[in-house]
């Protein structure tokens, strides 16, 4: 920052000057001393023994300026502002502006607090040291405006299903600009934005185009801003869907689903939809109703069941949407068909059993036999050498054993 300090005797000479001269040209020479003087105040130097920072404060809260001084000489601090009017010169306030309020004051620093602040506080503020030379810097604060309000629009109150809609949201008189994100439920969806802006603030207008379903009815859509000066700020609107019924058919009767001749059939027709169907109209593909059949309402109720009664039954429901159906095919069995089933799995079950007992009985015989044959084979082998301990030879042995040849005889072995 380049010097303009004059020296003190210049400014003397120049103001006897001004008194000793002709009253025309006196005027002018006291014009001139001012814009000398205002020029001698002007403080100078490279700012490098001054602290301070930019400030960012939301409309209405409040700022705090520093002016920080690293050396401290005892020399004056001084903070103006935007119009370089003095807001405080050491702890006094020649500004008229009571928002504004000292909070520290000492050699080092000079601490000043604008409380309630506004767009109209937002620009450049000096911090000003009168050292020799002496020095400037300057604060910036930046002021945040959140949207003054937000609304959001859909193009039409009710939609059908399949139809694609207009919806906007508009942010309106921010600082900065605000970003608008769109939400249908928790899944987030992609707007066009546009920006107006008007005096420094800015008017943020979101479109969505949104193609809607059945499943969308009763589901949020969501406006939400993303803005440094507010959190959570957001608005919704919910979705209203008209979608063709739903149909679907429920066998109430007979509960086991086997419909043999001379049963009762009863069905319902559960027919959903917005709005609700008002009718539901029970047909017979390819043929017509049977006349002991007797439609009450979304039942259909068909007693003493026979085979000319089979084939495809079907449920129709409507609403100012469209038409829809659904189809229940109908074939009557036999009146014994249920009881023949019965007794095959009953004699499956006795057969089953009586197979289990002849394998475990075949097994027992099996195991007694065994146990029978492994014994007499034993005490053949233990009563044919008795009275042969003694014999000379071979055959002395064959005569002294016990029962010589009758012996013999029960001691054949029988193999079957």
């Amino acid at each position: 920052m380049a010097s303009a300090v004059l020296p003190s005797g210049s400014l003397c000479a120049a103001a006897a000057a001004a008194a000793a001269a002709p009253p025309g040209l006196r005027l002018r020479l006291r014009l001139l001393l001012l814009l000398l003087s205002a020029a001698a105040l002007i403080p100078t130097g490279d700012g490098q023994n001054l602290i301070t920072e930019d400030v960012t404060v939301v409309e209405g809260e409040v700022a705090t300026i520093s002016c920080r001084v690293k050396n401290s000489d005892d020399s004056v601090i001084q903070l103006l502002n935007p119009n370089r009017q003095t807001i405080y010169f050491r702890d006094f306030r020649p500004l008229k502006d009571s928002r504004f309020q000292l909070v520290n004051f000492s050699n080092s620093e000079l601490r000043v607090s604008l409380t309630n602040v506004s767009i109209s506080d937002e620009g450049r503020y000096f911090c000003q040291l009168y050292t020799d030379p002496p020095q400037e810097i300057y604060t910036t604060i930046t002021v945040l405006v959140p949207p003054r309000n937000l609304m959001i629009d859909i193009q039409k109150d009710t939609a059908v299903e399949g139809e694609e809609i207009e919806v906007n949201c508009t942010a309106m008189a921010s600082k900065p600009a605000t970003t608008i994100r769109w939400f249908k439920g928790n899944k987030e969806l992609t707007g066009k934005s546009e920006v107006e802006e008007w005096s420094d603030m800015y008017t943020v207008t979101s479109q969505l185009m949104l193609t809607v379903g059945k499943e969308d009815d009763g589901v949020p859509v969501i406006c939400l801003v993303d803005h440094p000066a507010v959190k959570d700020m957001q608005t919704q609107r919910y979705l209203e869907v008209q979608y063709k019924p739903q149909v679907h058919i429920q066998l109430t009767y007979p509960p086991q689903g086997l419909t043999r001749e001379g049963d009762t059939l009863e069905l319902t027709c559960e027919a959903i939809g917005k709005p609700q169907p008002t009718m539901v109209n029970w047909v017979r593909l390819d043929d017509d109703l049977p006349q002991h059949a007797v439609v009450s309402g979304s039942n259909l109720l068909i007693n003493n069941l026979n085979k000319t009664d089979n084939g495809t039954y079907r449920c129709e429901a409507s609403n100012v949407v469209g038409t829809a159906h659904s189809d229940y095919t109908l074939y009557v069995y036999d009146s014994r068909a249920g009881e023949d089933n019965s007794i095959r799995a009953v004699d499956h079950a006795v057969i089953g059993g009586v197979v289990a007992v002849v394998v475990f009985a075949m097994l027992c015989l099996l195991i007694i036999l065994g146990r029978y044959f492994a014994r007499h084979k034993g005490t053949y082998f233990t009563h044919e050498a008795k009275g042969a301990d003694d014999a000379a030879d071979a055959d002395t042995a064959i005569i002294n054993a016990e029962g010589g040849q009758n012996n013999s005889e029960e001691k054949k072995e029988y193999f079957i």
